[in-house]
């Protein structure tokens, strides 16, 4: 399901809404998960899921082609969980 559709599906099930206004509350949703993602909080939404970063830490690798070995570093990357 796209961003689209999501908007959509809202402004269709709300009918007080308008398709602009079903958009912005949609981008309002997403921005404040990016926003505590950013901030390193955990998001949860019951019934739906749960957002957060992850630290991985630095770990030896191997390109497979060329068989060198190297270090990859350090990130966080982001996690989703679904209910």
């Amino acid at each position: 399901m796209t961003k689209a559709q999501i908007i959509e599906r809202v402004s269709e099930q709300v009918t007080t809404l308008t398709k602009r206004q079903a958009e912005i509350v949609v981008n309002t949703i997403f921005d404040c998960i990016r926003d505590s993602l950013r901030n390193g909080d955990k998001t949860e939404i019951r019934g739906f899921g749960s957002f957060r970063l992850r630290a991985r830490r630095m770990k030896e690798g191997r390109n497979p082609k060329s068989r060198r070995s190297g270090c990859r570093s350090s990130k966080r990357e982001k996690n989703s969980k679904s209910c």
